[in-house]
């Protein structure tokens, strides 16, 4: 029953992170490419039926993971304190950025919330690809110091950075590996954008988005190479569970041929298989880094306490089961209103602005 639960979190943070990806890419690409009034209003647009209910998935994944974990929603919620609440922070700034631009039509109101909308969505990415990267590095579970812990051994705490060296027991939230798990999100999330972009607009924004995949591609596959170089230095055996269960590499394989896919499809204008495309290397990539994990959840830096693990984490076996009956019915309502959504706003969206 732990297994099943550890399967319905992830799979709902990875449908939280291709939907509202799409959505945080598309407020990079706001930023640092819409030049012009229009190409932002069509931007805009092109998120504005989605974006709410797309996070809608967080919650949903939060809200089980409360359930399903409730030690390691505790533990991650102390430990992570305050990078957390900057995500919080950031999360309401993006909204509100999308919400308030257009009630004055004065263009000081409106460039400082594309900022609070561009910047919002870019730090966003960064930090949930540190956040990540922090699952992949590991914690100094219990705080140990000189060989004794000074919390209980599940618990921790993460200041945001200490040194930028991730090999220090107490290092802090970001360090060189997080931070350029930051910037592969970002570099990830922006490519997935710009198939959005082409796949749900036309014109001259269509063109403008299929000249930004190649060079935002080779930057991300770059970083890709890169990070896995790096993992060796910070695991001596980082693809080990894939050595010992083959079936694994099905996840990496599906992430490789995803980026060809991307490329392939780009190339033909074939837009809707280009986002499909993406969406399949998230799912591979998140997945791959998942499974090299398996089973822990958190790992421990230090030799004393033992990491996280998905039977050490779970809640007893009685609310496991009835969870099963609610999880069911949200999730009726949850994927009814996303078809539905998304079969009102099916197909080219150029007409579409956020304030219609």
């Amino acid at each position: 029953m732990e297994i099943f639960w550890a399967v319905i979190v992830v799979a709902m943070l990875t449908i939280y992170i291709i939907l509202d990806g799409f959505d945080m890419g598309a407020g990079i690409i706001h930023l640092l490419f819409a030049k012009t009034e229009e190409e932002k209003k069509k931007i805009t647009g092109a998120i504005g039926p989605f974006w709410d209910g797309n996070e809608v998935w967080l919650l949903a994944g939060g809200g089980v993971l409360v359930f399903a974990f409730p030690t390691l929603y505790a533990v991650g919620f102390s430990g992570f304190y305050l990078p957390l609440i900057m995500i919080l922070w950031l999360l309401m700034f993006r909204g509100i950025g999308l919400e308030l631009r257009n009630l004055l039509n004065n263009s000081m109101w409106k460039t400082i919330w594309d900022k609070a909308f561009g910047l919002s969505s870019l730090m966003l990415t960064i930090f949930f690809g540190a956040a990540l990267g922090n699952v992949v590095r590991g914690v100094n579970l219990g705080g140990v110091e000189n060989g004794v812990s000074i919390y209980e051994g599940h618990y921790f705490f993460a200041p945001l950075w200490t040194s930028f060296s991730p090999t220090d027991i107490n290092v802090g939230v970001l360090d060189w590996f997080t931070v350029l798990m930051g910037l592969l999100a970002a570099v990830t999330l922006t490519t997935h954008a710009a198939t959005w972009l082409r796949y749900k607009l036309s014109g001259d924004i269509n063109d403008k988005m299929k000249k930004i995949i190649p060079y935002s591609l080779r930057t991300q596959i770059v970083l890709i190479i890169v990070t896995v170089l790096l993992l060796f230095v910070l695991k001596p055996e980082p693809f080990k569970n894939f050595t010992e269960t083959p079936l694994f590499i099905v996840f990496p394989v599906i992430s490789i041929l995803s980026l060809v896919a991307i490329c392939y499809n780009t190339k033909k204008d074939n837009e809707g298989w280009a986002f499909i495309s993406s969406a399949l290397f998230i799912l591979g990539s998140f997945l791959t880094t998942i499974m090299s994990m398996f089973p822990v959840l958190l790992p421990s830096t230090n030799n004393v306490n033992p990491s996280l693990t998905i039977e050490g984490m779970a809640a007893p076996a009685y609310g496991l089961e009835v969870g099963i009956y609610w999880w069911t019915f949200g999730m009726i309502f949850v994927i009814g209103y996303f078809i539905f959504i998304h079969k009102v706003f099916a197909g080219k969206l150029d007409d579409m602005t956020y304030d219609h």
